[in-house]
């Protein structure tokens, strides 16, 4: 038995909700746009370089965990399903931050995995 099948529907039942199932123009400028540049630009080039400078670069985990944290918590607003939905999403943003430190890559990986959220749950 393969866990494909089950990975596939646990994540689509924590992600296909609200408007990412039915998204109007508004909500693709949003999801696709909007959302991975200020999220990224707060979360990764605000909070995390901040961590980094903190911990004079010494310190890896703590400024990778603490932003990706910070990420899910900013979507607590859309329910705790979407905060865990995001959580590993924020960690991989977070590590690539870290290797890096361009937000603006992270704002165009952010956006490419709301696309593939946005397209796993539309079709």
């Amino acid at each position: 038995m393969s866990l494909t099948p089950s990975i596939a529907l646990l994540s689509s039942q924590l992600v296909c909700r609200g408007q990412v199932v039915a998204p109007d123009a508004a909500a693709l400028v949003r999801l696709l746009l909007l959302a991975p540049v200020l999220e990224e630009w707060v979360v990764r080039a605000g909070l995390q370089e901040w961590l980094i400078r903190c911990t004079d670069g010494r310190a890896r985990a703590a400024p990778v965990a603490l932003s990706a944290a910070a990420f899910a918590l900013l979507h607590a607003g859309s329910g705790w399903r979407a905060v865990l939905s995001v959580l590993a999403p924020g960690l991989v943003l977070a590590l690539l931050y870290q290797h890096r430190r361009d937000w603006r890559l992270c704002a165009l990986a952010h956006c490419g995995m709301n696309a593939l959220a946005l397209g796993g749950c539309v079709l």
